[in-house]
């Protein structure tokens, strides 16, 4: 993958802060509203950019900043304090009730730095504004999905701008575009890798994690590579998740009330730490639980164990068994392992 910190003019701009505010724009004496969109998606949903687009504002104390929903994946426009614990996303896996910071804030809520303020989770189509009244350099974030972060720097009136709007409007379009052709390449790399692992092996995703100077983005597919694959009866089919910081599942049959459910204790789990399941008919029902790689690995924070990033089922009968991942079945993540005699 290209180094895309060296094709984006902010990042790449070899002057400091100091001349760029010197250089940039004054204060125009009354406040403004900026725009900035959230994630982006290729056309048939299977490619998303998990990203704040632009990711890094510099604005004046007493604007505002509008953000405006661009993927049918869903996220959050999120402000903690400093030293807040990260709360979850939802109180019951996928199915409960959205925590917050508890709750959402509405839209258009103050934030300095005091106090937490979010959306709730925005899907394509949907805005949410937050207003800044204090000087200060500020951590967005999505508490759908880590490592999708962004930075507001809010100046003094008395300080110049380095940007304007149409700055920040050709640098949204510029990463949007990079960050979905990055995972057009990724998508050749998990087919590739697919059979890797295991002789019947899908790769469950994949994406990879890259940044500025403003915070981080991830470019992902939403896919099942490898996902139609044909054995015989006695065989097994392995998926692995490539995809750091995004989780999935494999899911037959009747699909769980919570689409982010814990491992099932009934699942025995093989000698390398794998979970496996076996499937005798096209009308069972399994569900692999979510697998993936969490952020992880901070210091400071307990030392884990090993993720669970791969599944694996031996089919005992013929038939066509069709798949879906639980989380992001709306954008077309659905796979079918036809099994022959």
């Amino acid at each position: 993958m290209r180094n895309r910190g060296n094709t984006i003019a902010k990042a790449a701009a070899p002057f400091a802060a100091a001349t760029i505010l010197a250089l940039g724009l004054a204060k125009s004496g009354q406040a403004d509203t900026w725009n900035a969109a959230v994630g982006a998606q290729s056309a048939d949903k299977g490619k998303q950019a998990l990203a704040f687009l632009s990711n890094e504002f510099w604005i004046h104390v007493g604007d505002s900043i509008q953000w405006s929903a661009a993927t049918d994946e869903i996220h959050t426009v999120t402000f903690l304090k400093t030293g807040q614990i990260r709360p979850p996303l939802f109180a019951n896996g996928n199915s409960g009730p959205f925590v917050g910071c508890p709750g959402t804030t509405p839209d258009g809520s103050n934030f300095d730095g005091s106090t937490c303020v979010t959306s709730a989770p925005l899907t394509i189509g949907q805005t949410y504004s937050v207003h800044f009244p204090t000087a200060g350099n500020y951590k967005l974030v999505c508490l759908v999905h880590s490592r999708m972060t962004g930075a507001v720097h809010v100046l003094s009136a008395s300080q110049s701008l380095p940007h304007d709007q149409s700055f920040y409007d050709r640098e949204a379009v510029q990463e949007r575009a990079e960050l979905l052709s990055d995972a057009s390449g990724l998508e050749g790399r998990g087919n590739a890798d697919a059979q890797q692992t295991a002789p019947n092996g899908v790769t469950a995703g994949i994406s990879a994690i890259t940044g500025n100077g403003g915070g981080s983005f991830n470019s992902s597919v939403m896919r099942f590579l490898g996902g139609t694959i044909v054995v015989r009866v006695g065989d097994t089919v392995e998926w692995t998740n490539r995809a750091p910081a995004v989780f999935h599942t494999i899911t037959f049959g009747t699909e769980p009330v919570n689409a982010f459910p814990p491992f099932p204790v009934t699942i025995p789990i093989d000698p390398d730490g794998v979970r496996h399941s076996v499937i005798g008919s096209p009308n069972d029902s399994v569900n692999s639980g979510v697998i993936g790689t969490p952020n992880q690995e901070t210091v400071g924070t307990p030392e884990s164990p090993l993720d669970f990033t791969r599944f694996r089922v031996t089919f005992t009968a013929p038939g066509t068994f069709n798949y879906i991942c639980a989380l992001h079945d709306d954008l077309g993540m659905k796979g079918t392992v036809i099994v022959h005699r």
